[in-house]
């Protein structure tokens, strides 16, 4: 029986098992509540207004990008839709728990990891980056692998965040480097290591049908309706909040006009292009993260948003195709040209602001430092996690059964396919015995 039959049956349901047993025993060493009188000097000096209930609504926010947005963007493949949904919530879940652990280490009081709403909200960012990589390598790769590469990447993802917020002293309000651009090209380092030369041509349930795309479309639209809580969420409340959803705002705004207006450009007779307007719609949020909460002013906000939606819609045109033939990079759900590239733009952005002033105290030579840190941990963090992945114990699919749901899922329309062959030849043998 080959490896990848096997996968579901025995390592998955064992894996999954430990790893949660193994999360609640850390759990019940390492955390406890916060109590609400309690102030939260950490993470930039939130108080306990920050850390209380009164996060909550945005804290709801982030939470359905987490689990609706994400996984129904990845739902464009047309027989690969219960796994982007199911294997995101999968993912999200087990990452949330790991997540709180391994940023609470590293702000620990009293030995314990005292739980907040600002934590958890952080926590579910951690995810983010999991579910970006995950588009990367979306249809190529195992239950399994992708509970192994959650680990991993949440480890390491924390590790950077550490650097960059504590030790570098940068801003990224909106994690434009330290979620987006480092999920993404974490998630590029494993698709390259994870390369499957039988998929240089393409694989026939690579492509996406009328309805998966509209089932996409419901991800990309809740993505948009909820990012400006996405970017605010964990700045400073008062003016630096309202800057941050204000800006978020405009951004993405035009970014939806730039998106629509190269989408038309660089397609055949000046049609859009769906894959375009489910994605680069969206990079203007990506975009203005790491300078959100600062005071661009809103016109600011829209030139970074409008040059994010140009960037990302040419990407999807011309780079994918590139780095699939010529550096050996299937990235699935184009994650390079909605997280990689605007989380560079962000960074650069970031950059620029802290220079002219745009926010007291913080050096435009850090922000550049957070962002070349990113970048750097995110390649070599990814590339080594790839490795790990492609170990052979983990059962990988083979490139026949790739983008497809029913070699780990009960698909009911291929079961009324099954039982109508079965039906048929039971018919066509009485016949023949007659």
């Amino acid at each position: 029986m080959p490896a990848y039959a096997t996968n579901m049956r025995l390592k998955f349901p064992i894996l999954a098992i430990t790893l949660e047993i193994v999360t609640i025993i850390l759990f019940g060493i390492f955390v406890t509540y916060e109590s609400q009188g309690h102030h939260d000097t950490s993470h930039g000096g939130h108080n306990e207004t920050s850390s209380g209930i009164k996060l909550y609504p945005m804290f709801q926010d982030v939470h359905v990008m987490i689990f609706i947005g994400f996984g129904f963007l990845m739902t464009f493949l047309k027989k690969y839709g219960f796994s982007s949904v199911g294997i995101n919530l999968l993912l999200a879940a087990f990452g949330l728990q790991w997540g709180l652990l391994m940023q609470g280490f590293w702000h620990m009081s009293d030995n314990k990891i005292k739980v907040s709403i600002f934590k958890i909200i952080n926590a579910d960012f951690s995810t983010a980056t999991v579910l970006i990589s995950f588009g990367a390598v979306l249809g190529k790769t195992s239950p399994v692998q992708l509970l192994i590469m959650t680990i991993l990447e949440i480890t390491i993802f924390s590790i950077n965040e550490h650097l960059v917020a504590e030790v570098l002293e940068a801003s990224d309000v909106g994690a434009s480097m330290i979620i987006h651009a480092f999920g993404a090209y974490f998630g590029l380092a494993v698709a390259r290591t994870l390369y499957r030369p039988g998929l240089k041509n393409g694989h026939e349930n690579e492509g996406s049908v009328y309805h998966s795309d509209l089932f996409a479309m419901i991800g990309t639209v809740f993505l948009w309706m909820f990012w400006p809580s996405f970017n605010s969420a964990i700045a400073e409340p008062g003016q630096m909040q309202f800057n941050a959803v204000i800006n978020t705002y405009f951004s993405l705004a035009a970014c939806v006009l730039s998106a629509y207006a190269v989408s038309s450009l660089v397609q055949e007779k000046g049609k859009l292009d769906m894959v375009h307007i489910q994605n680069a719609t969206l990079a203007g949020g990506v975009a203005v993260g790491t300078c959100a909460d600062m005071n661009i002013e809103p016109f600011g906000a829209m030139l970074i948003g409008f040059v994010a939606g140009i960037i990302s819609t040419l990407g999807f045109k011309f780079l994918t195709p590139i780095l699939a033939s010529k550096l050996c990079i299937q990235d699935t759900c184009g994650v390079h040209n909605l997280h990689g590239m605007p989380g560079i733009l962000g960074g650069i952005a970031g950059i620029i602001a802290c220079a002219l002033g745009a926010k007291a105290n913080y050096s435009a030579g850090n922000q550049a430092l957070a962002l070349a840190a990113s970048l750097g941990i995110a390649l070599v963090g990814g590339a080594l996690t790839g490795f790990i992945m492609k170990l052979p114990c983990w059962g990988q699919p083979p490139d026949q059964n790739c983008f497809n749901d029913s070699i780990y899922w009960e698909v009911p329309e291929e079961e009324e396919e099954n039982e109508e062959s079965l039906t048929h030849g039971d018919h066509s043998k009485n016949k023949a015995e007659a």
